[in-house]
């Protein structure tokens, strides 16, 4: 099984003006209703470009959340190693991250709180299917789903709404495509279908 030290959650800190500033800047705007929980996964989607990732951090300082958010291992390299997790990064190794999701869970479970943020498609490319590990994380953990997104249609990024699941994996899924219905990526061909492989008969 995958050991790590997953970072405490910072209290929250305030909102940096500068942030919201330069998003306003920009054109964007945030949408942030509070976490319904002291325990949040926030599911990130569509996330279909490079810009996803510095709109996010913006996101983040502008709001003052004190969020983490998972990211593939090999850009946490070199000097960025230290500055991305500064930034909330936790790198995730995805030849391993079956045992990463099982002790992330434990992890989490021994905490009070935590706001933790991933894409469900784990990549900038087109699939066919959401990979299904938030939900195992979501289960594992007991944590509420945010369903956050980027909408380069409206230049906001925000969160749908808050949700604990079900245990209806299909009901759970339905009610997630629903909740993104109209959210354009920035690339939008590259949106991956808000759907589950099928389990192999």
């Amino acid at each position: 099984m995958s050991t790590f030290s997953l970072p405490s959650p910072h209290p929250a800190a305030r909102p940096r003006r500068w942030a919201l500033a330069l998003l306003r800047m920009v054109g964007w705007r945030i949408d942030l209703p509070p976490p319904s929980d002291p325990k949040v996964l926030l599911i990130v989607y569509p996330h279909t470009s490079n810009w996803d990732f510095p709109i996010g951090l913006l996101a983040r300082w502008a709001s003052g959340w004190p969020v983490r958010w998972l990211g593939k291992h090999t850009i946490f390299v070199g000097p960025f190693d230290r500055l991305l997790r500064s930034w909330g990064g936790i790198p995730v190794n995805r030849s391993a991250a079956g045992g990463f999701i099982d002790a992330l869970a434990a992890d989490i479970r021994n905490r009070d709180a935590l706001i933790l943020a991933m894409a469900p498609e784990g990549t900038r490319r087109r699939l066919d299917y959401w990979k299904s590990g938030f939900l195992r994380l979501a289960h594992a953990a007991d944590m509420v789903l945010g369903l956050a997104y980027i909408d380069f249609a409206t230049r906001t990024l925000g969160i749908r709404e808050y949700i604990r699941l079900s245990g209806d994996e299909a009901a759970d899924m339905a009610r997630i495509a629903r909740a993104y219905e109209g959210v354009v990526g920035h690339r939008p061909e590259l949106a991956s279908p808000i759907r589950l492989k099928p389990p192999v008969a």
